[in-house]
């Protein structure tokens, strides 16, 4: 039997960018998992390519390293607070979490999401003050601000007391003094034997295995993870699998069992309590149901995840370009790629609509559905989705709201402009001060519906030099009416190709976001109109040609370069009536009705 004294199980909490991945990378190379000679990439973590082209963790990653005869199992969770369902059950798997803080930038909003996580299910905390190199660095005043975060979320005394390491993932150090800034990890390692307590249980009692997290495999198919939270786990033994509404249960066999070790999954043929292991094998398994012994069915009970905040519609793409692009384009391609989706996704919800077309998915946020979207089009998906839209709640008779605590750093020159944004949209002041090196911070408190679409401006009105944040702070009863986007879409007149003659006699009215030689179709949107009104301009005009030709007026038509918009700021973009086209390689704004004479038709009704 294994001994849980030499085995300690953590997750590294954080908010997006201070560094956890890299930190993880750090621990893997100076333990070596890697040879000498063998080539490794940065952020070696962050295995799927939308992670590494946004340098953000989506999903979580377990890996594994030894030290001093005991084995650290280490979870890398995400930092935005889109992922927040991620790292509220990877905290069922571990004894205590590593808290990572920048040296710069201090507490931010989601260092006080995942703490307010770990320090209500009781978990260790082991505060670790990174990138202690960066220029402007104040690591005693970010360990009184972190002090002052505990305090604030109600820590008791115990918990008040953490241990601080001074870390540079980066230049792979980890020292108990911020100024000593050379040496290797083994301080921060040290720690961690030191603090974190290994497992607790009873060894000899029957299984029971609670199941945190699913991966796939193309070969084993559904591959069930999680930790022994009781007893053992043998491979080929028979067990029930049960959760806290089907207490029964049904009988199953665990065909396979891994445990990480580095990057990989090594199979295994038994594993004890407080280990991370890997089921494969079992047909149906799903994200919070227990592996008990048969005779003993005791499910443990799952953390709570927080609901939705936005939803949006995934409806078939009806475009007269629909199926040219993409490889699944039915709506049953689309509700099993959505229902799948749910399985592994534990704060996503599908549901149904009155059209068979049309499925309703909510998520925590703008970013949360993106990422969705952009892999649905990475995949070969095809489909037309709506504005996202927050999810109003009724209680005791009062509408209430979703509200965002928003946090915002900029240069001091544009702090005017944002206060002016913020304000039609709801916004209210909560804190305000000044940071070294002259920039702002600046604390809102604001309807979630307030904040979509404003994105984009505040890049434009911070030319680039702001940073913002938001975190879910809870239901309010509702605000009141939020101004919409104060510009009108330039709409294509007919079907054809984009003509430069056609372009520049619509760059006049706006901005424009694509250029000469691209396929229109009716109804589809070209550009941003500069008045609050949609503009039908045919953008597929060529000029006529005849035998008189004047001096000057035959120069090459100067066109101003096309906006060209993400997927997020399509998604900002679209007003009620309209409509996004996602294709794997293409997105396309349109009108809901494509029809000129339709809409009219539809405008006058509503007079």
């Amino acid at each position: 039997m294994q001994d849980c004294q030499n085995l300690r199980n953590v997750a590294i909490i954080a908010h997006v960018d201070h560094g956890k991945t890299t930190l993880v990378d750090e621990l893997l190379k100076q333990s070596g998992i890697f040879r000498q000679n063998e080539a490794v990439r940065e952020r070696v973590m962050d295995s799927n390519d939308l992670e590494r082209e946004r340098g953000i963790t989506i999903l979580s990653k377990n890996t594994a390293v030894h030290y001093r005869d005991t084995k650290i199992n280490i979870v890398d969770t995400p930092g935005h607070a889109d992922f927040g369902g991620e790292v509220e059950r990877i905290m069922m798997m571990v004894d205590g979490v590593l808290l990572l803080v920048d040296a710069f930038e201090g507490c931010m909003p989601q260092t006080r999401f995942v703490l307010k996580k770990a320090l209500a299910l009781g978990k260790k905390v082991l505060v670790v003050v990174n990138k202690i190199d960066r220029p402007g660095a104040r690591p005693a005043a970010v360990v009184d601000e972190v002090i002052d975060l505990f305090i604030e979320l109600g820590a008791e005394e115990g918990q008040l007391e953490f241990p601080v390491v001074y870390a540079s993932a980066r230049d792979g150090y980890a020292s108990l003094d911020p100024d000593v800034a050379e040496g290797d990890m083994r301080p921060l390692l040290d720690a961690i034997l030191r603090e974190i307590d290994p497992p607790r249980g009873e060894p000899d009692e029957p299984l029971q295995l609670l199941i945190s997290s699913l991966e796939y495999d193309d070969y084993v198919g559904r591959i069930g993870v999680g930790r022994v939270e009781r007893g053992s786990v043998r491979r080929n033994q028979l067990a029930v699998l049960c959760a806290e509404e089907n207490p029964a249960g049904r009988q199953v066999r665990v065909s396979r069992l891994y445990q990480f070790e580095g990057l990989k999954r090594v199979e295994v043929e038994e594993a004890f309590l407080g280990d991370i292991v890997c089921v494969a094998g079992v047909e149906g398994i799903n994200i919070g149901e227990t592996l008990c012994d048969p005779e003993h069915p005791d499910p443990r009970s799952f953390l709570q995840i927080d609901e939705p905040t936005i939803s949006m519609n995934f409806i078939v793409n009806d475009s007269p370009f629909a199926g040219r692009e993409g490889k699944f384009v039915t709506s049953r391609n689309i509700r099993d790629r959505l229902w799948k989706e749910v399985e592994t996704n534990v704060s996503m919800r599908v549901e149904e609509t009155d059209s068979t077309d049309t499925f309703k998915v909510s998520g925590r946020g703008e970013l949360h559905l993106s990422i969705l979207i952009e892999t649905m089009r990475r995949q070969g998906y095809e489909l037309q989705v709506s504005r996202p839209k927050v999810i109003l709640k009724e209680t005791e008779g009062v509408l209430s709201e979703p509200m965002e605590l928003l946090i915002i750093e900029v240069p001091e020159q544009y702090v005017g402009a944002v206060i002016e944004k913020l304000g039609p949209r709801r916004g209210e002041l909560e804190n305000m001060g000044t940071r070294e090196g002259g920039s702002t911070h600046l604390e809102f408190r604001i309807p979630s519906r307030g904040l979509i679409g404003y994105r984009t401006e505040f890049l434009t009105d911070t030319n680039g030099n702001g940073i913002m944040n938001q975190l879910f702070a809870g239901y309010e009863p509702l605000k009141g009416e939020i101004p919409s986007r104060e510009r009108g879409s330039i709409v294509a007149h007919e079907a054809g190709v984009s003509t430069a003659y056609g372009l520049f006699n619509a760059q006049e009215r706006g901005r424009l976001f694509l250029g000469a030689g691209v396929e229109v179709y009716e109804g589809m949107i070209v550009g941003e109109c500069a008045k609050n009104e949609d503009l039908v301009c045919n953008v597929c005009k060529k000029k006529q040609l005849t035998n008189t030709r004047a001096a000057g007026s035959d120069d090459a038509l100067r066109l101003v370069p096309p906006t060209a918009l993400s997927l997020e700021q399509c998604m900002e973009f679209i007003r009620d009536d309209e409509l996004l086209e996602v294709t794997p390689q293409s997105l396309r704004l349109r009108k809901r009705e494509l029809s000129k004479e339709q809409r009219m038709k539809a405008a006058n009704k509503k007079k």
